[in-house]
């Protein structure tokens, strides 16, 4: 893994940190814990199919829809990010 250069720095996580782990712990099948290391994770997921399907085919619906996903991705993050530094 690579090592967080934001926490060796500055001595708290960024908005990325766990993401990589929470990839590893999907690819084995710990579905829970990926979601814990990682809360975005599985939005993240489903923006980047989204993303693939509208490179592929383009809805009218999708930049509304992606845009949503990608909207509550932030927040999620933000909200983690937060918690994570000030809550722990």
């Amino acid at each position: 893994m690579l090592p967080c250069l934001n926490k060796k720095l500055f001595g708290f996580e960024c908005f990325g940190c766990g993401l990589q782990r929470s990839v590893v712990l999907i690819f084995r099948g710990e579905f829970v814990e990926a979601f814990h290391m990682y809360p975005a994770i599985y939005t993240l997921i489903i923006l980047f199919i989204l993303i693939g399907i509208n490179f592929f085919k383009l809805y009218k619906i999708s930049t509304k829809l992606i845009t949503a996903i990608a909207l509550l991705n932030a927040v999620i993050i933000i909200c983690s990010f937060i918690v994570k530094n000030f809550y722990n």
